[in-house]
Formats: structure tokens, C-alpha cells, sequence
């Protein structure tokens, strides 16, 4: 099977919720494969948010781009609605002075339907995602 990015809004997923939006750089800029978008935090940590992919996926390998981010949680739901969310990966980012954070993570576990990020602190008042990538593939739609 062809492993897609799971996150792109061309793909079906939806930013379904943010802790702060900037109408210069909304949420959905994370997800909208224009590499000059990104979402910024307003101040004050921890800042979250939720991605919906609308279907069971598996996601094998996940990349998030970003800025001034320190510690970063991931959590996933395989349940219908955005309720029940369970831990799978936490990091410590490396500060990269003048570019993009590059976090690459090999997922183990990667069935989801929805993921919560959690921007736990940062290295800066403000912090930037500036893109989401989850490589996988869909498993089944949602029914």
C-alpha cells in the first residue's frame, strides 16, 4: 500500500482544535503543505492542539517542524470523538538558533484517529509548528 501524509488538509485531516489562533498564522497552516504557513502560540504554556484525521489510521513515522519548542507530548485516541486519549511520546527538542526544529519520530503504535500535541514549554515566550508530516497509511474509515 502507498503511504501518504496523513496530515495534510488535501488528505482529509482537520486541525479541530487550537489554545490560540493568530489570523496571520491560523492552526490549519500546520496541515496545509505550504512550507511559508505556520501556526504560532500566543504566550503562556502548556498550548495544545488536535488534529482529526476523519479514519483509522496507522502512522509509521511522524516529522514536526517548529520553533522556540522545548518539550513536546503526543497523544493519540483511536476513539470516534476527541475523548480518551492516552500517552505515546514525549520530547525534549534541541534548540536550533536562526532554523527549524526537525523532530523525527518513528512511530511504534500508531493507530489513531486523532492526535493531541501538547507544547508542554518552549524556549521563547512565543513558539511556531510549522508543519505536521505523519507518514502511514489509512487502516478503515470511521463507521
Amino acid at each position: 500500500m502507498r503511504k501518504n501524509d496523513l496530515c495534510l488538509s488535501s488528505e482529509g485531516a482537520e486541525v479541530i482544535l487550537a489554545t490560540s489562533s493568530d489570523e496571520k498564522h491560523p492552526p490549519e497552516s500546520m496541515i496545509d503543505g505550504n512550507p511559508d504557513t505556520f501556526w504560532t502560540t500566543t504566550g503562556m504554556f502548556p498550548q495544545e492542539f488536535i488534529i482529526c484525521f476523519h479514519k483509522h489510521v496507522r502512522i509509521e513515522r511522524l516529522v514536526i517542524q517548529s520553533y522556540f519548542v522545548r518539550t513536546l507530548r503526543i497523544e493519540k485516541s483511536t476513539s470516534k470523538e476527541p475523548v480518551d486519549f492516552e500517552p505515546w511520546i514525549e520530547r525534549d527538542l534541541v534548540h536550533t538558533e536562526g532554523q527549524l526544529q526537525n523532530e523525527e519520530i518513528m512511530a511504534r503504535d500508531g493507530h489513531a484517529t486523532y492526535l493531541r500535541f501538547l507544547i508542554i514549554s518552549a524556549f521563547d515566550h512565543f513558539a511556531s509548528v510549522h508543519s505536521v508530516s505523519a507518514e502511514g497509511i489509512a487502516v478503515s474509515n470511521l463507521s
